[in-house]
């Protein structure tokens, strides 16, 4: 075994054979981290995000905030049970994408592909920079190097993912629980302190935000929906479920059906506990930390979280760091959800022919590798380009998927109207009319919130995604019109057979008389062609001479034909005669035996084979011509194989 395979096996563990795919499958308790905890991690910076847009009106409108939560805990289980009518319906992991492909057109599921590939992106760039912001918030040396930290952390869950989803599945299982047993500890001690009469107040409840006139009217209006939209950042993480629905046990849709139910009913309550603290604590938040009037000079504000937790635990150094790292846990692990919708997603539209087949392959650990490794590089360009920073990537979040939301309700409205019109079954037909009436006003309410979005956010950066998305859906169809046009050129009819060429005219090229050289030309003379001749460059009159000369003198029993070059170029000549022989002959085939060495490292790569490499890679273009590779393996590639086994 070589070191590089040594070193990989040491991180990513010993490859997995197929038949073992079945082992990877996951039980409710290890989906729940793994395709929850986008959905879960969310808690720790919704409500903060409602409270960041309401400080633009002043702290005075902070009142707004619980009924701006209520909502998004409406939509949020409205959007809960129209997924549970979802996995049961298509269990095939396809998620939003085949429900739209399936009940509106392909176009559309593609679109929605589109959509949902752009959130992915986001949800690991989103993630990871909160969960940095939220560690910065009490280790000063992390917000100064924020960036390199995120970096860092996507390439730590990189390499978790690569390993395969239950290996991973079970490393995260604890920090997620960890965090949801850290925030109901917390809600249930601030209900206690509530009850007994306990004052709890957060370090910015006497502070106050700046901010330029009163609003009234449509601005307030335009305000508060803007800020339920960025509330609505609660629900990034449902379709996950719906999308990695192969990964679970069997029964697969039922175990999806109940982890989505386990997720709404933790996750809202979560959301909901963590904004009445926020309110019932006095927390204050500003877009920029001059907005905020009694923050210390040169101080950095601190998240919602961090400072809610201050509060009810008075302040109690563990406390407080215990809290702001299971919140960072969670938001870095958060990113998982991703690691696998991202991947599974892109495996399904590569197999449908609208991305390239690699993200098709699994790796080693029967995870889709490639899928991967294009995740984490794209999350990273991102996290690089917004220099980490939550508050402008969040304006880009969201619309993709209530664009899936939105359009996935609305197909299965008509997937249940489909069912209907045949469907006789008295009970069968009750139920599907339950179902469309849930998918029904979940189309509704889940198309009003993404007009909201797109309404409220555009400006502020979510044309960035309007525009995306569709230039995401062209690249993929002219990638799937690419792969059916080559489907239909190299299609056969049943009658269709291969024609025998009538003359094959063999060349082996030749530089010098070596070993690689002889051995081309007894290949080449063992496969009998019917004109054989070897083929030489004249770049030096004096070293052509004394290669005619030995040629003569070994007696080799091949004709040597040699190509005059003025201009000292090797390709040019021998592509002019293949073209010529192919015009004098255009019913011949042309077979190219190309002697090559074989070298053991690559730094000898770049010593050899330059010429032959860029010769064959132009006679690949040619009609009518084969390129036949003769290896010669030098002593260094002997070696190197030795040392794999």
């Amino acid at each position: 075994m070589s070191i590089a395979d040594g070193l990989k096996r040491v991180v990513l563990g010993r490859a997995l054979r197929s038949e073992r795919l079945s082992e990877t499958l996951l039980p409710k308790r290890i989906a729940l981290p793994v395709f929850a905890s986008d959905a879960l991690s969310s808690n720790a910076y919704a409500t903060q995000e409602i409270l960041l847009v309401l400080s633009l009106g002043g702290a005075s409108l902070f009142a707004f905030g619980p009924w701006i939560a209520a909502g998004v805990v409406l939509v949020y289980f409205v959007v809960i049970a129209s997924y549970r009518q979802n996995v049961r319906a298509y269990p095939d992991g396809g998620g939003d994408y085949d429900v739209v492909s399936a009940n509106i057109g392909p176009r559309w599921g593609v679109f929605v592909a589109s959509s949902l590939l752009i959130d992915y992106v986001l949800t690991v760039a989103v993630s990871i920079s909160a969960a940095v912001a939220n560690l910065g918030s009490t280790i000063g040396f992390v917000e100064k190097h924020n960036v390199w930290f995120a970096v860092g952390f996507v390439v730590i869950i990189t390499l978790l993912n690569l390993r395969g989803v239950k290996e991973s599945g079970g490393m995260f299982a604890i920090p997620t629980y960890l965090f949801i047993a850290s925030i109901f500890i917390m809600i249930g001690v601030a209900l206690f302190k509530s009850i007994t009469g306990e004052q709890m107040l957060a370090e910015s409840a006497g502070w106050s935000v700046s901010h330029e006139g009163t609003l009234t009217g449509f601005a307030l209006i335009f305000l508060l929906a803007r800020s339920f939209s960025s509330g609505t950042t609660a629900l990034t993480g449902i379709e996950a479920v719906a999308n990695g629905v192969p990964s679970f046990r069997e029964p697969k849709s039922r175990n999806a059906a109940t982890t989505l139910l386990m997720l709404g009913v933790v996750s809202m309550l979560m959301f909901s506990g963590i904004t009445w603290l926020a309110m019932k604590t006095g927390v204050k938040v500003a877009q920029a930390d001059s907005d905020l009037v009694g923050l210390p000079i040169g101080e950095t504000q601190k998240t919602v979280i961090v400072q809610v937790a201050g509060a009810v635990f008075d302040n109690a150094g563990w406390a407080v760091v215990f809290i702001s790292l299971a919140t960072a846990l969670i938001l870095t692990l958060a990113a998982n959800t991703a690691f696998n919708g991202f991947p599974v997603m892109g495996s399904i539209l590569a197999r449908d022919g609208y991305l390239p087949r690699q993200l098709h392959t699994r790796g080693d650990r029967l995870a889709f590798s490639n899928g991967i490794f294009a995740l984490a590089g794209l999350a990273i360009l991102l996290i690089i380009a917004f220099q980490a920073d939550v508050t402008r990537l969040i304006q880009l979040y969201i619309i993709g998927v209530f664009i899936a939301f939105t359009l996935s309700q609305f197909g299965m409205v008509r997937h249940w109207g489909r069912i209907l019109k045949s469907e006789t079954d008295p009970r069968e037909r009750a139920r599907c009319l339950r179902s469309r009436v849930v998918n029904a006003v979940g189309f509704v309410m889940t198309g009003t919130v993404l007009v909201i979005v797109v309404f409220t956010k555009f400006t502020n950066g979510a044309w960035i995604v309007v525009l995306a998305i569709p230039i995401i859906f062209f690249g993929m169809m002219r990638i799937n019109r690419h792969y059916e046009k080559v489907r239909r050129e190299l299609s056969t009819l049943e009658t269709e057979h291969v024609m025998l060429p009538s003359r094959v005219h063999a060349l082996v090229l030749v530089s010098k008389i070596h070993k690689p050289t002889l051995r081309a030309i007894a290949y080449a003379r063992a496969s009998r062609p019917t004109v054989l001749e070897a083929v030489t460059v004249n770049v030096d009159d004096s070293e052509t001479e004394r290669l005619q000369q030995d040629w003569i003198r070994r007696e080799i029993p091949v004709a040597l034909r040699i190509l005059d070059s003025p201009y000292r170029e090797v390709t040019r000549p021998i592509l002019d005669y293949v073209k010529e022989l192919r015009t004098e002959s255009p019913n011949d085939l042309i077979a190219v035996f190309v002697p090559q060495y074989v070298v053991g490292h690559w730094w000898e790569q770049l010593l050899h084979n330059q010429s032959a490499l860029r010769l064959k890679s132009r006679l690949l273009f040619s009609n009518s011509v084969m390129v036949i590779s003769v290896p010669w393996q030098l002593e260094s590639s002997e070696n190197s194989l030795e040392n794999e086994f």
